[in-house]
């Protein structure tokens, strides 16, 4: 991700946000961070995100723009703070173990 002092360009994959992601809700999650600290005319911000889904991009691509705007300006860090936009989501997905068709699903058992 780069942010940079501009006008309120924001790409995502090479892709003018409001193409990128077609439901406004996404965008608005996207834009989110912007607007607490209303900085949504100051940056152009590129960003490359792969993986998940569409809802998942939108929260890192938030996650990130608010990290990166609590370093420019510390002031910041408290308002994305307090709406959780600084917390990264912990949740992964379990490993395959071995012996079984998934990460908990086994395989079918015959008695005889």
């Amino acid at each position: 991700m780069f942010l940079r002092e501009g006008t309120g360009k924001l790409v995502i994959n090479e892709t003018e946000a409001t193409q990128y992601f077609h439901l406004s809700e996404l965008l608005n999650v996207v834009r989110k961070p912007l607007v607490l600290t209303a900085s949504e005319n100051k940056y152009d911000i590129l960003i490359s995100v792969l993986g998940g889904g569409p809802n998942g991009q939108a929260g890192a691509c938030a996650h990130g723009i608010s990290r990166a705007l609590a370093q420019v300006d510390p002031a910041n860090h408290a308002a994305l703070r307090a709406n959780g936009l600084l917390t990264r989501d912990p949740r992964m997905v379990e490993r395959k173990k071995y012996g079984q068709r998934g990460a908990r699903r086994r395989f079918q058992f015959s008695k005889r």
